[in-house]
């Protein structure tokens, strides 16, 4: 299994039961390496503070009784790489937090230009306006060389790694489960993209099911990776408000975009306003608060220019009617003054050059 096997002693001493991040991580400072702690006698194990009897007892038990061997076999198969806490390939902003994870299990890859990185956070009953929105931003980011990091939840986070896709940026997922586990289920294709071209990573070991207190923990990790949090549909009680606690005890910035002030679903980001998070319209509001000087992905620009260029005059007309939000396919067939037969059939082409998106009521939209 090459290089998989030096993953056991860590994975092990990430199974010790009474063993969190923070006590893994001291206790490998204290002995230098995984395989020394779970060598060490139950005398020795309880001269490092915190460490009590119980707890010694179950390092000392755990070569025998926790076996690791099929995990190993699985990231082997998979293509799974384990990042340990002294890792050179850490994350440079999750060192920085108070509580880093003493493991990442990570499909895909982590670079160094990830240091660069926006958590783009929100509700999981997103409406439409929050969905393309969040698209929007993390598709301006992308072009301009920022990473996205969610947490592949439906709703928000979905539409966040979908719109760095689109422009080929890169996009990390933080996972509330075991990296073998897909949530929610119908997110498999966009697991597997992500990986392609960005990481997918977990703190939590393989087969860990998504249960409602792993969240809040994989949130830390959320905002520990970027240097801003962006919350762009939130109601009072969610999760990315969580995301945003863990965000301000970690010193990184926090954004969000305003919703309708009757809506449910933009209580908590408008709440966030009224408490000082920096209000966002554009990008321009991220990278300017965050210092960025990243130049526009001109690539991707002139991609994009060249495809409207290429259009028919009938296919420009209609382009020129459509906008950034949902506009009903009856506004387009009287403002371009064609048939509804024509429009239809142009739309159609649209859709297959990758500028325009139809979505449920016969609205349609750019990207």
């Amino acid at each position: 299994m090459r290089h998989i096997d030096s993953y056991r002693d860590w994975i092990l001493l990430s199974k010790v039961s009474h063993l969190g991040p923070k006590r893994c991580r001291e206790l490998v400072r204290h002995f230098g390496s995984p395989g020394k702690v779970l060598s060490a006698s139950v005398k020795k194990l309880m001269e490092v503070p915190g460490i009590g009897k119980e707890v010694a007892l179950s390092i000392v038990r755990a070569r025998e009784s926790v076996d690791v061997e099929k995990d190993l076999e699985y990231m082997d198969e998979v293509g799974i790489t384990l990042v340990n806490f002294q890792d050179s390939l850490y994350p440079v902003n999750l060192r920085t937090i108070s509580d880093p994870p003493f493991l990442l299990y990570v499909r895909g890859e982590l670079k160094k230009e990830d240091e660069n990185a926006v958590a783009i956070v929100g509700t999981r009953r997103a409406t439409t306006y929050g969905r393309l929105t969040a698209r929007r931003l993390a598709r301006d980011l992308g072009r301009r060389g920022v990473t996205i990091v969610s947490g592949m939840a439906r709703g928000i986070d979905t539409a966040a790694h979908q719109g760095a896709l689109e422009v080929g940026a890169r996009t990390i997922a933080v996972l509330g489960c075991g990296i073998d586990v897909v949530y929610p289920p119908e997110n498999r294709k966009l697991m597997e993209e992500i990986v392609k071209n960005g990481a997918v990573v977990s703190e939590f070991p393989l087969g860990t099911l998504p249960e409602a207190p792993n969240f809040p923990q994989r949130n830390r990790i959320i905002s520990g990776l970027s240097k801003g949090v962006l919350v762009v549909e939130a109601p009072l009680r969610s999760g990315a408000l969580i995301t945003v606690d863990f965000a301000l005890e970690q010193g990184r910035e926090v954004f969000a975009v305003p919703g309708q002030i009757n809506s449910p679903t933009s209580q908590g980001v408008n709440r966030l306003i009224k408490e000082g998070a920096k209000l966002v319209e554009s990008v321009e509001d991220v990278m300017e608060e965050l210092g960025f000087s990243l130049c526009e992905d001109r690539a991707a620009m002139k991609r994009a220019e060249e495809k409207e260029r290429s259009l028919s005059l009938e296919e420009k007309k209609i382009f020129s009617l459509l906008k950034d939000v949902p506009v009903h396919i009856d506004f387009i067939i009287s403002g371009s003054g064609m048939s509804a037969s024509k429009v239809a059939a142009v739309l159609v082409g649209l859709q297959l050059k990758g500028l325009v998106r139809e979505l449920p009521g016969k609205l349609f939209v750019k990207g």
